[in-house]
């Protein structure tokens, strides 16, 4: 990604009493049929318009201040104010993942011994804000079900190339002899075994220090080319490459390889659980140049230009997922969505790699006739579901994508994503399903339906999922694969606290209602829906 790619009706109190019964489902967990699942790749074939199972998210970035804080040097309570109001707005889209930018270059968003905090926080780098905001971002996204994977930029060290300008313990002025000025820009050479060994362990303390649900790349690497420039890193290659590789691109593409290969081992070293997920470029090769790439004719590729060698990665299941930035129409000439998404859906099968697709939403309405068209991204989501490999989107970015353009926002909110869906699931990271919840209380009450329910001690339960049924319903006659059933996902609300309630707010007055619920741990396994309740609301 190029730095800037840039109602409800109220119940009376006074309503007469409702009747209430309870419906009993048989304790287990939901096979991978019954949890809109296949074995393989954890999530439901994409044949319905929606699905259970998808991964909804999106970017916000924090390089030059594009998604947050606004500016540099807010208050804190403005800082966190402006970023709840993003996460409610996500929320409300029925989002279940955020991808947060906590290292934009060579600085942080949080305490490092590593780097210095970042300079889009207060204006000045290496400046203590006052608090420590990821660990602010992570309790308010998992407060509203929201996956929480940490964004970094290995190897870009600044947007500027005065390495005087940076904090004095920033590594780049710590090793200068790691740093390459290559354009606009300060990078670390991939090259160099010491730099990518530090970048390694500079993530691994926020994995070992924080709850993040996953560890996230974009798309920089090796930097895009600059006309008549090659990255200065000669004398690198001399040094650790050359005896080994004939051919300098070769060797640019095993460093990369190796800081993939490193981290992801890792990662899982350190939590077997924690996701890792690269957002390439979207075109791999051109089958101009390699018969096995994409038909298109882009300028730029993974491969042959920023040394990101994704096949390699997939092929190895080193990640976890990969999201390539698809930033193109659909029937655009050098790279068209609608070739893109089969050719990438073709390469992630046979592994365990999931695919979600990068999704251009600052392009709605950009001047462009194509993406002048408010039917050009809901048809590219559309599309997808044609791809039982492709397993959701990531919007770039949150700004673009709150912002309406064309109406976007509101047919996600009133359609595209009407109902919640649940994160897929990844079998090989562990995990199982919780111990049913038996739903014991389904009352009227002033605003809505409140549900009460308990969770068995020492459960693993992280959060649970309302279904919501028309009618008296039992459990076999429910359909918990069915989104348009799923009402809400709820929060834990404390580990140590075993009641959790619940208010259906939408509930209609003179209708009848039954409701189950199930709890799901922090990998998303599903347990069977316990007790369900039935309740019929008197008429006002």
């Amino acid at each position: 990604m190029t730095l800037f790619r840039g109602g409800m009706r109220r119940i009376s109190a006074f309503m007469l009493a409702c009747s209430v019964v309870a419906l009993f489902m048989v304790p287990g967990t939901l096979s991978a049929q019954a949890a809109g699942t296949t074995a393989r790749a954890g999530t439901a074939p994409q044949t319905a318009q929606y699905p259970k199972r998808q991964l909804r998210g999106a970017w916000i970035a924090t390089v030059a201040n594009i998604d947050w804080p606004s500016q540099p040097g807010l208050p804190i309570e403005r800082q966190k104010q402006q970023f709840i109001s993003q996460l409610d707005q996500l929320q409300a889209l029925h989002m279940n993942a955020v991808f947060v930018q906590v290292r934009p270059t060579m600085d942080a968003f949080y305490p490092s011994k590593y780097v210095p905090w970042s300079q889009y926080l207060t204006g000045v780098q290496g400046k203590d804000p006052g608090y420590d905001p990821l660990a602010f971002m992570l309790s308010e996204a998992h407060k509203r079900n929201l996956e929480f994977h940490a964004w970094f930029n290995p190897y870009r060290v600044s947007l500027q190339t005065d390495v005087t300008k940076l904090a004095p313990n920033n590594p780049a002025r710590l090793h200068p002899d790691w740093v390459v000025k290559y354009g606009s820009g300060l990078y670390f050479d991939p090259g160099i075994p010491t730099a990518r060994e530090f970048i390694v362990k500079s993530i691994l303390e926020a994995v070992r220090n924080y709850d993040i649900d996953g560890v996230h790349f974009d798309d920089y690497f090796y930097p895009y080319p600059i006309a008549g420039q090659d990255f200065p890193d000669n004398a690198t290659y001399q040094r650790y490459g050359a005896a080994q590789f004939a051919n300098k691109a070769d060797w640019r593409r095993d460093n990369i390889n190796k800081l993939i290969q490193e981290l992801s081992q890792q990662i899982k070293a350190v939590k077997s659980y924690v996701k890792f997920g690269v957002s390439p470029f979207g075109v791999w090769r051109n089958n101009s140049v390699d018969p096995t790439g994409s038909a298109t004719a882009a300028s730029v590729s993974d491969y042959d230009d920023l040394y990101a060698d994704t096949r390699t990665w997939i092929k190895h299941n080193w990640l976890d997922y990969i999201a390539p930035q698809i930033y193109w129409n659909i029937g655009f000439a050098p790279a068209a969505y609608d070739i893109l998404v089969p050719w990438w859906s073709n390469e992630v099968e046979g592994s365990r790699v999931q695919l979600y697709i990068g999704q251009a939403a600052y392009k709605i309405n950009n001047n462009n006739q194509a993406w002048a068209n408010p039917e050009e991204m809901p048809n590219q989501l559309k599309l997808n579901l044609q791809y039982s490999a492709v397993k959701g989107s990531i919007f770039f970015s949150m700004k673009d994508l709150t912002a309406n353009p064309l109406g976007f926002t509101d047919r996600l909110k009133n359609d595209i994503y009407r109902y919640p869906a649940l994160v897929p699931i990844m079998p090989w990271l562990g995990g199982h399903a919780p111990q049913p919840v038996n739903l014991k209380q389904a009352s009227a009450q002033a605003n809505g339906v409140q549900l009460t329910w308990y969770t068995p001690l020492h459960s693993n339960a992280t959060y649970y999922v309302v279904y919501r049924f028309d009618g008296r319903v039992r459990h076999n006659r429910g359909d918990f694969n069915n989104a348009q059933y799923m009402l809400a996902t709820v929060h834990r609300t404390a580990i140590d606290t075993t009641m959790q309630t619940f208010t259906d707010t939408s509930a209609q007055a003179g209708k009848t209602y039954t409701y189950y619920v199930t709890a799901l741990d922090r990998l998303h396994h599903e347990s069977h829906p316990g007790h369900g309740q039935t309740i019929t609301l008197a008429n006002k």
